[in-house]
């Protein structure tokens, strides 16, 4: 039996070694062409950064060591140009030599991955104008921005890799500039939670251009220049490009192999294309979302990983193995923040026509008398009748990762906000709270869907008419300190001694810091007569990030 696998790095890797470890008989070969067939890609701004600083600790596998350990022919430097599906061969040429020959498979594995995309603009081919994707990429930018200690960065794209590279190119001490053409960062999850991160970015002193589209470039004698619509240019010293990615799916269509509507290589439950001799993984292919049930890819390390061994099982075994999708969990590290997400955000379900409810919450990262709790917000989208657990989002500075993990975890199984509530954490106060963030969020929605509290988003404060009552519970020195425009200020704590200034038979809407003393004193108003009575969902603090941002990018058009 000989497979053949075509492509290295995470998915392409993980199937040649679960082979073999499936089979010790088999012939294995893995076709690479590149240089290097396991790297940790996710690694690669860091390293740019300085925060990795030893080169070697970047490959997980060498051609050499995947021999020796797994007796896998690995073919560096030799790329499979086309596939005869019909005789079950591949056409393959080694770059090192030129030459070209044939060989014949019996099971094929297709891990090309993704490719940058390179908008055909006037001067994109300059110098000093690179993307990231592989080793090669990240030494020839290393070696550049060693050029300019002190210079002038332009991120362009403003997704996990952008914000990486941002943060990177920010702490070798370069200037750096990010430019967006969408209205937020991060398009995976909702304004709300991009807004935080943006201020946050904006007090690094990086300067944050949404809402701009870049229109070329040119190369002159002090370096770069960067043009775009509506703005004066900016001058750069290296340009980062970091617009997306596509499925390389060359092979596979020359082939003939079925395309999917996001034009990656459609595959089954067993992650096979539709040739039943041929299976794909990694970033190339296209699935169904286990959510929105629309066909998409994923450009994650992790679901590639899990694809690699699904797949070698399928192919030793017989196809027994389903792969269940990927629900694009991911993390990110910007500054001092982690943004994590699982899931679907709001703005995708509802263009997916998917009814949902949305509630925030802000906590205290562990017990708030120990020292050093941060507080994190944490979003979460749900079904209204049955609570089931749709998309989750999170920022702060610690425990993110293991609240995403958990959240994730909720989602993927399909499970409700009644297992939010029930979740039973390890509790000590260094680590957490007798009541866990993820309990806090179950606590919220599950009021949310039994009406006990009613919410608005941010965003509904600029339609509160001047018939209606804006009420700012929070304390006096809170809302001198800053508040919404055209409240008054009741605190919770004298509420119950003050309702008679108040009309119930007018709309009331209340908000107090982060949303808790809202909650309380809307239960306090329903239950005393008042019956249109609106909590704004995450209190201040999230509609004064929000409206901010809001306020830059209305700026950012005029």
């Amino acid at each position: 039996m000989r497979y053949i696998i075509v492509g290295g790095v995470a998915g392409g890797a993980s199937t040649a070694a679960r082979l073999r470890r499936l089979d010790e008989h088999a012939e294995i070969v893995l076709f690479e062409k590149g240089s290097y067939i396991s790297y940790a890609n996710c690694g690669l701004p860091y390293y740019i950064g300085d925060v990795i600083t030893d080169r070697s600790k970047l490959f997980v596998q060498t051609a050499a060591s995947f021999k020796e350990r797994f007796n896998i022919d690995a073919r560096v430097m030799q790329e499979v140009t086309a596939i005869d599906a019909v005789n079950k061969s591949v056409q393959v040429k080694n770059l090192k030599t030129g030459e070209d020959y044939a060989l014949n498979y019996d099971k094929l594995v297709l891990s090309p991955g993704a490719e940058p995309i390179r908008p055909p603009l006037e001067g994109i081919n300059s110098e000093g104008i690179f993307t990231l994707r592989n080793v090669p990429d990240t030494d020839k930018i290393k070696a550049y921005v060693n050029k300019f200690p002190n210079g002038k960065a332009v991120v362009i794209g403003a997704g996990f890799i952008g914000l990486e590279m941002a943060e990177n190119l920010h702490n070798l001490g370069m200037q750096v500039t990010i430019i967006e053409m969408g209205p937020q960062i991060l398009a995976p999850v909702d304004f709300p939670i991009a807004a935080i991160a943006q201020q946050h970015i904006r007090s690094k002193a990086v300067d944050l251009r949404l809402k701009t589209a870049v229109t070329g470039f040119e190369r002159n004698k002090e370096g770069l220049k960067i043009f775009m619509k509506d703005e004066l240019p900016i001058d750069a010293d290296v340009v980062i490009l970091s617009i997306g990615v596509k499925p390389d799916t060359r092979l596979a269509s020359a082939a003939g192999l079925t395309l999917g509507s996001a034009r990656g290589i459609l595959v089954n439950d067993f992650l096979q294309t539709s040739n039943e001799d041929i299976y794909a993984v990694g970033d190339a292919i296209e699935f169904v979302n286990p959510i929105t049930h629309n066909s998409m890819p994923t450009y994650l390390a992790g679901p590639a990983n899990k694809q690699g061994r699904i797949c070698a099982n399928n192919m030793v075994l017989g196809n027994k193995n389903k792969y269940n999708g990927s629900i694009n969990t991911a993390i990110v590290k910007v500054f001092d923040l982690t943004i994590a997400v699982a899931g679907v955000a709001s703005k995708h379900l509802s263009a997916a026509k998917i009814e949902h409810l949305v509630s925030t919450t802000h906590s205290g990262s562990h017990a708030g008398y120990y020292p050093g709790s941060e507080q994190m917000t944490i979003q979460i989208n749900f079904t209204p009748e049955d609570g089931k657990l749709l998309g989750a989002q999170i920022i702060g500075t610690d425990g993110v990762d293991k609240r995403i993990d958990t959240l994730s975890s909720v989602i993927q199984r399909g499970s409700n906000i009644e297992e939010l509530t029930e979740f039973e954490h390890a509790y000590a106060p260094p680590y957490s709270s007798a009541k866990d963030p993820v309990n806090m969020a179950g606590f919220v929605a599950e009021n949310i869907i039994q009406k006990r509290l009613r919410v608005i988003p941010w965003s509904a404060v600029d339609q509160i008419s001047s018939e209606d009552v804006l009420v700012d519970v929070r304390t006096s020195l809170e809302y001198l300190d800053g508040n919404i425009p055209g409240s008054i200020n009741i605190p919770v704590d004298e509420l119950r001694n003050r309702l008679g200034e108040l009309d119930p038979d007018k709309n009331i809407y209340i908000y107090c810091q982060i949303g808790l003393r809202g909650y309380l004193a809307q239960r306090i108003m329903l239950q005393n007569g008042f019956l249109n009575v609106q909590n704004i969902s995450g209190g201040y603090k999230l509609w004064l990030a929000c409206d901010q941002e809001a306020k830059m990018g209305l700026r950012a058009m005029a």
